[in-house]
């Protein structure tokens, strides 16, 4: 006998070599049909009383939950970007798993690090290009890792040398961003196309992962080559809760550090607030993990939330995604901070 996934039968009776059947409950995706002996048969209930029969009664379940399977990495030439990409490859029995990448020397870097060619696609996120579309297609969910990345103007290096040996305080090194990766650029218009194109392709899930720090227009990164980067981030976080039709997850980092991952206790918390702990760093490859767990977790669904790790050594190391998930009842929230004028 064969049921379609998600039914619950019970064979009542059988009489003279026919069976009947009632469903005890049908549950999403299940049909209303099923195969006994090679034979179609529908449910019924009602059974002649003259009829002799003798009861026999079985259960067949079938699974109801289904997990997603394919999941595109944008991003996955960056430091936080690959380990996602390379923890769900990790785990083909669930995830089936691609990665795009910004130029042909990202990718190269990532087969030489074992991740298959067939696994990559090199795109423009900026312009929305056809590349990132063929990336989307087909997916189930999807990762936004992408993020501009500010670069230390080198001349300015010395002139906070030459402060240093004056001993005067407050030298800072200048920041800028390469043409065309502006924060605005990468990390609103470049998410919008993503979520744009996710929508369009039929994505369920997006998890993105951005920075916290989004609540303060002030705030030190925002200074960074003028680029607001935490502003223009906290837009596509809005864009993204407001698109409709998919279910998100977006993660707000403390600051990332290149450690292993699996040795901390995850604390989760909104509106910034963590920013207020002495220590309020989190390992990659910690995020990596919760970005992971956050695309099948329903717990995980349509939540913003803030996150860091207690220092090695204190508190047990987060295994139960579900559980810690669950322990924070409140969401990051949105509409505080002032957005700036859109330049294109």
């Amino acid at each position: 006998m064969s049921t379609a996934a998600g039914s619950v039968c019970i064979c009542e009776k059988v009489i003279e070599g026919s069976k009947y059947y009632r469903p005890t409950r049908v549950l999403t995706g299940a049909k209303r049909s099923l195969t006994a002996n090679s034979k179609p048969h529908s449910f019924r209930h009602s059974i002649p009383p003259s009829q002799v029969y003798r009861k026999a009664s079985f259960w067949v379940m079938a699974a109801t939950s289904e997990s997603m399977t394919q999941v595109t990495v944008t991003g996955a030439g960056g430091r936080t970007g690959k380990i996602v990409l390379q923890k769900l490859l990790a785990q083909p029995e669930k995830f089936s798993a691609r990665g795009l990448v910004r130029n042909t020397k990202s990718a190269e870097k990532l087969q030489g690090e074992g991740v298959p060619a067939d696994r990559l696609y090199v795109g423009d996120i900026v312009n929305g290009t056809e590349e990132l579309r063929k990336s989307l297609a087909g997916s189930d969910a999807l990762v936004i890792a992408t993020s501009a990345v500010p670069q230390i103007k080198p001349l300015s290096l010395l002139t906070v040398f030459w402060k240093k040996l004056l001993r005067q305080e407050g030298a800072r090194p200048e920041f800028s961003f390469k043409e065309g990766q502006f924060p605005e650029q990468i990390d609103w218009l470049g998410q919008k196309a993503q979520i744009d194109a996710a929508r369009e392709v039929g994505v369920k899930k997006v998890v993105l992962i951005s920075s916290m720090g989004g609540t303060d227009k002030n705030h030190p990164l925002n200074k960074l080559g003028n680029g607001n980067i935490l502003i223009w981030k906290r837009k596509a976080e809005e864009y993204l809760i407001n698109s409709g039709g998919m279910k998100y997850t977006i993660i707000h980092p403390g600051g990332l550090i290149d450690e292993e991952g699996g040795k901390r206790e995850l604390v989760l918390g909104v509106d910034d607030e963590l920013l207020k702990n002495t220590s309020r760093s989190i390992p990659r490859a910690d995020v990596a993990e919760l970005t992971v767990q956050c695309l099948t977790l329903a717990e995980a669904d349509n939540r913003s939330i803030d996150v860091i790790t207690k220092p090695p050594g204190e508190g047990t190391p987060t295994t139960d995604y579900a559980a810690l998930l669950t322990s924070l009842k409140e969401d990051c929230q949105y509409g505080a901070v002032a957005k700036p004028a859109l330049s294109a």
